[in-house]
């Protein structure tokens, strides 16, 4: 019988519950003053010797987000430290961080959308207003 979930699924998602726990505790007392933080996705390699993570910047410019990512790679190695305490794993996976920007441009074209149609319906409104006269 064949497993329902690979090992590197499962390793990716106790990867991803652990380092959204760090940044939530750890790294937000040791940076300070930071932005909200949330880990979207991770994927592990065949091998568990990377893990690429993706995290979501809010509440950030361009220049913001792109700090936020290089200081996340300047506290990989306290981050993984911790992580290695905190899986049963023989070699914790090298962490890889990247800016994932689909959820804010996800509400971006949202509102894009909701401003088109109430636009569309004043204009409708404004309409039917003429015709009726």
């Amino acid at each position: 019988m064949a497993r329902e979930f690979s090992r590197t699924d499962r390793v990716s998602q106790q990867v991803h519950k652990e380092v959204a726990s760090i940044l939530q505790n750890e790294y937000k007392h040791r940076v300070g003053d930071m932005p909200l933080i949330t880990v979207s996705d991770v994927d592990v390699t065949r091998d568990l010797a990377h893990a690429k993570i993706y995290v979501t910047i809010y509440n950030s410019t361009e220049e913001e987000g792109k700090r936020q990512i290089k200081q996340l790679a300047e506290f990989q190695p306290f981050i993984r430290s911790i992580l290695a305490k905190r899986l049963r794993m023989r070699s914790v996976p090298h962490l890889h961080f990247f800016e994932d920007k689909s959820i804010i441009e996800g509400m971006r074209i949202s509102n894009l959308v909701s401003q088109t149609v109430a636009a569309d319906d004043a204009k409708r409104d404004t309409d039917e207003s003429e015709e009726k006269e």
